[in-house]
Order: C-alpha cells, then structure tokens, then sequence
C-alpha cells in the first residue's frame, strides 16, 4: 500500500483565488522572518499569480515552514490565528492575555500588494505594518490579544492601512504623516468597555494614510434585527390570539 502523504493534491486539480491567496500570504510572511529575499520573493509572487494548479503553487513554498511554527516543531494552531471558539463567552477577559492562543506572526508587508489579517488572529505586543505601492487591512473585531495594550507599527509610502476595531475599545493614535495622514474615526464620548485592551498606532506615512475605523462586530447588527424582528413577531402572534389583529375592522362597522 503506497503511502501518499494528505499534503499531496492531485498535480491537475485546479487552484482556486484563495488557494492563491495563502501562498501569497505565506511568501509575504517568509520575507518578514527575513526567510526570502526580496528577488526571489517577487519571483514567486508572480510564479503564484500565475499559477492554475495546486501542483504549480506547492513548490513555491515547499521550503518554507508552516505558519505559526518554526522547523521541527509540533503541531499548533492553525495559520492565520484561532478559531472563534478561542472566546466562547465573548468576553475580553477570554481574549486578553490566554497562553493557549499565542500571537500570530508580527508583521506584515504589502509591496505593489496587499495583506490582510481578520478573523479570530491573535494580536502580538507589537506588530508591524508595511504597505508600500500597496494596502493593508487589520480586522480586531474577533481579534484576541496577547497583552492587554498592543502597538502597531505603520509604515505607509504610497499606500495604506486601515485598522478597524470594535466599539469600546481604548485607541491612541501617534503616527506622523507627511503628505499623508493618520486618521481616527472616534466616537465622540464612547465609552471605554471594562476590560478591554488599549491599541497604540504609531508610524509614518509618506504620501499614504493609515486610519482607524469603529464598527460593530460582524453579524452583530444582524443578531440584533433577528432578537427584534422575534419580538415583533412574538407581539404580532399575542395580539392576533386576543382579537387586536388580523381581524374585521371594528371601526368601520361602527
């Protein structure tokens, strides 16, 4: 019985764009750990683009160790951060500070690209972020943290980054921009959540922005219209079992 490997696709079975994606991100990661150069990482960028099939894209990082883990070591958590069930209750005290979801890689790099980092990752103590000729976006919505104040480092030339975090949490701002800009989307007089962690933004933008935005957690709007077109429903089904609706008009036969 041949013993083919899980990690062995078959050579013609096409890739998709998030197939891509991954390895896109993986490359972009190894440049960071300082694991590919710059040529030979835009080599293997446009090798990736290029790329119809999972025999085509898996050379490209077949030298490369899994995210989240270093040569030789076991098994961990899955690449790009941790599943939602890291946080169960919801609550920041699950999400601040748990050893069991340590912090996913600490910098990005986007050049004449992109990078994104959203989900349930795990924010480290300080992380990195470079978009030049390029964007970055960071999600912190269903973010853990790994300590309760976090810096991001922005670096932004001829491009962007734009972090969004969800209401109640502590943001200080203190990037220098020339010919560019750090922006704040703050709510005026929002409240601090207890418990919550402090984000630092700092950095430079040349030529570029890096701005944080306020949102609602995904879903979260929609959980709200869902609980409220209940009770609706609810009032509609009591009003209806005591005669006030859906029946004869009493008014007009009056």
């Amino acid at each position: 019985m041949t013993d083919e490997g899980p990690h062995e696709p078959l050579p013609e079975l096409r890739a998709s764009d998030a197939d891509r994606e991954r390895v896109v991100e993986r490359l972009r990661d190894a440049v960071a750990e300082g694991r590919l150069d710059m040529e030979e990482f835009e080599e293997r960028l446009d090798a990736a683009y290029r790329s119809r099939t999972y025999a085509e894209l898996e050379p490209l990082t077949r030298d490369l160790p899994a995210q989240g883990s270093a040569p030789g070591a076991g098994a961990g958590p899955a690449a790009g951060g941790v599943p939602a069930a890291a946080a169960p209750d919801g609550s920041w005290a699950s999400r601040i500070g748990n050893s069991a979801y340590p912090a996913s890689s600490a910098t990005a790099v986007a050049v004449m690209s992109g990078f994104q980092r959203k989900g349930a990752w795990t924010v480290p103590a300080r992380f990195n972020a470079v978009a030049f000729w390029g964007g970055g976006e960071l999600d912190l919505r269903e973010a853990n943290f790994a300590e309760r104040e976090v810096v991001i480092n922005c670096v932004a030339i001829m491009g962007g980054v734009q972090i969004t975090v969800p209401p109640g949490v502590e943001v200080d701002v203190r990037g220098i921009g020339v010919m560019g800009a750090f922006d704040h989307d703050h709510r005026r007089g929002a409240p601090v959540a207890p418990g919550a962690p402090r984000v630092v933004v700092t950095g430079f933008a040349f030529w570029g922005g890096v701005g944080v935005v306020v949102k609602e957690p995904r879903g979260s709007k929609a959980r709200r219209l869902s609980k409220s077109d209940r009770a609706e429903r609810a009032d509609r089904a009591d009003r209806r079992g005591k005669g006030l609706e859906g029946g004869p008009d009493l008014r007009k036969e009056l």
